[in-house]
């Protein structure tokens, strides 16, 4: 199957998309100290990617609340369910760890949403940056923690003013 790419200057830091035909699969945080992780097999932009690349652009100035670009994140069932159930956070809101579990009916798989949520393949389009833990503190984030942050205050979170603004479910 063939995998088309693009890397997009953000405000967080260059992401390297990826896509297949007809979803989106990953996006990558680049370091300043890595070089872009691109195959010679890959092919430069797609319609996909180019629509993509809009669609963050709007989201990052402020334009855009929702994102519908298809997505297809490589993943064990569990983690697809825990990805599906956090993609429904709403633009603007936070949950905790422990609300994805009790939504996906495991409410004792509070580490392994956490697990899960570290895991995901599209950061910012699945928000696992909505996702803080229960005490409405900012727990991990494969991006980093000031990424995370940035993300939130961008969609208007400041987590120390409202530490009761994690519940949603």
């Amino acid at each position: 199957m063939q995998l088309y790419y693009d890397i997009l200057p953000s405000p967080i830091g260059d992401l390297l998309i990826l896509a297949h035909e007809f979803a989106i699969r990953e996006i990558v945080f680049q370091t300043k100290e890595q070089d872009h992780m691109v195959n010679s097999e890959w092919i430069h932009s797609s319609e996909l990617i180019e629509q993509t690349k809009n669609e963050l652009k709007a989201y990052f100035s402020g334009q855009l609340k929702e994102f519908s670009v298809n997505v297809n994140p490589h993943g064990t069932p569990f983690q697809k369910q825990i990805w599906k159930n956090v993609i429904t956070i709403p633009h603007g809101h936070v949950c905790s760890y422990q609300d994805v579990a009790n939504n996906t009916n495991n409410p004792s798989a509070c580490r392994a949403v956490g697990r899960a949520n570290s895991q995901n393949p599209i950061p910012i389009i699945i928000p696992c940056h909505r996702v803080i833990g229960k005490s409405g503190k900012l727990t991990g984030y494969a991006g980093g923690l000031d990424r995370k942050q940035h993300l939130l205050n961008l969609e208007g979170i400041n987590i120390e003013d409202y530490p009761e603004q994690y519940k949603l479910f």
